[in-house]
């Protein structure tokens, strides 16, 4: 790589060691990146050699949307990164480029569109409602990410997906090791070829899952020849994964809410408030460690003054994105009249996230849900004593003990 800048002066490489950290705290280190200047090199704990970060809100819409820097490009370097384990199938929808990575999510964009996340809506309430009552009969305490938070994500997005209800325990097992770096690489991606073969059963095999459904809509598309069985089985164990965020979000999202009384106090009694109140959580969670996939400049680019050369790995961070001063006035503040609020929790551009609609959904029953009908809800341990999740790249509580 190289590091020339127009200046003639490349920032330093950071280190950025990425340690576990507690609650919500926003990382320091990614702090000091940002007030250091809007591009910087970092070095992570894995792969090799340094990349760009890209940390200004402006500056990561236009890498993000910008056909210059490129994610196929990734496959084939050993990019300086979080995970312990590289292990991204060729074909995979986050490793492609348009106009493949077009077709490929327009096989299933029926799904996640308004309509398509509308048809789970009654259902996924009615799901939501059992677990509540489930959590009231079983009395407190109670561990809320076991009762409800974990057990709600994962009837959703297999109810999208078209994957039946006996199949939930293992779709979960199977993510919870791929999403693991404490299992080591052969574990992750034995479970990721399990995960796979279901689904290659699942839409290949004739067994094409409810009407309307993510699987029916594969199949569909695999069998007219838009896509292959591959790419439609990739694309599958990536929603599916990606499904199980909303656990750690609404994990974060519920930790805030129980930290702050007068807060949940008034999403309680003031339910206008909600839907503006639930996209400033977004904004403001810190739902990962570190950065995500990178890109790869596919030609000279300039930002703010810096030359990022062609072959250079370059990542971006939505968490800072979601802090920039500029768009985002008092940044660190959890505003819930801010308006408006642009965030880009859901990411943005071409690998802007496809659930992002279903996850707001989701947000928005478990908040009505859970103030509505379990009006006494506050944390059975001081806040410090909660449990985060340890050597994951998704941040969120291991457990969430409350009373009521």
């Amino acid at each position: 790589m190289t590091d020339e800048t127009l200046t003639g002066t490349p920032p330093p490489v950071r280190q950025w060691p990425v340690t576990d950290l507690a609650g919500t705290d926003f990382d320091p280190v990614l702090t000091e990146l940002m007030n250091e200047g809007p591009v910087s090199r970092i070095q992570l704990p894995n792969g090799e050699g340094w990349a760009w970060l890209v940390t200004g809100y402006d500056d990561v819409r236009m890498v993000t949307n910008d056909p210059r820097f490129g994610r196929e490009a990734v496959m084939d370097k050993q990019v300086t990164r979080l995970a312990p384990h590289f292990i991204p199938d060729r074909g995979a929808v986050g490793f492609l480029d348009p106009p493949d990575h077009t077709r490929l999510r327009r096989s299933v964009a029926a799904a996640f569109t308004a309509k398509g996340v509308e048809r789970v809506r009654e259902r996924s309430r009615i799901m939501l409602e059992e677990l509540v009552d489930e959590l009231l009969q079983d009395g407190p305490p109670a561990d809320l990410t076991r009762a409800v938070l974990s057990p709600f994500p994962i009837a959703v997005i297999c109810e999208l997906m078209g994957v039946p209800a006996a199949d939930r325990h293992s779709m979960h097992d199977w993510t919870q090791l791929i999403l693991s770096s404490a299992h080591g690489k052969e574990v992750s991606e034995r479970a990721k070829r399990e995960m796979s073969a279901y689904f290659t059963d699942l839409i290949g095999h004739g067994v094409h899952g409810p009407e309307g459904s993510v699987c029916s809509l594969l199949s569909a598309a695999v069998d007219g020849d838009e896509i292959t069985l591959v790419e439609a089985v990739g694309l599958a164990v990536l929603l599916q994964i990606g499904g199980e965020a909303v656990t750690n979000n609404s994990g974060q999202m519920f930790y805030l809410l129980l930290t702050r009384p007068e807060l949940m106090e008034r999403l309680r009694s003031d339910r206008e408030i909600r839907p503006k109140a639930i996209d400033e959580l977004l904004r403001y969670i810190p739902h990962r460690n570190a950065v995500g996939l990178s890109r790869i400049a596919l030609e000279d680019v300039e930002i703010r003054g810096v030359r990022i050369r062609a072959g250079d790995a370059v990542y971006i961070s939505y968490l800072s994105a979601n802090r920039d001063p500029e768009v985002f006035p008092d940044p660190d503040t959890i505003d819930v009249e801010r308006s408006p609020n642009p965030h880009v929790a859901f990411g943005f551009g071409p690998h802007y996230c496809p659930g992002g609609m279903l996850a707001r959904l989701e947000s928005e029953l478990l908040v009505d849900v859970l103030l509505d009908q379990v009006p006494g809800l506050k944390l059975a341990v001081p806040p410090e004593e909660v449990p985060f999740r340890k050597g994951a790249l998704i941040r969120g509580p291991e457990s969430l003990p409350v009373t009521w």
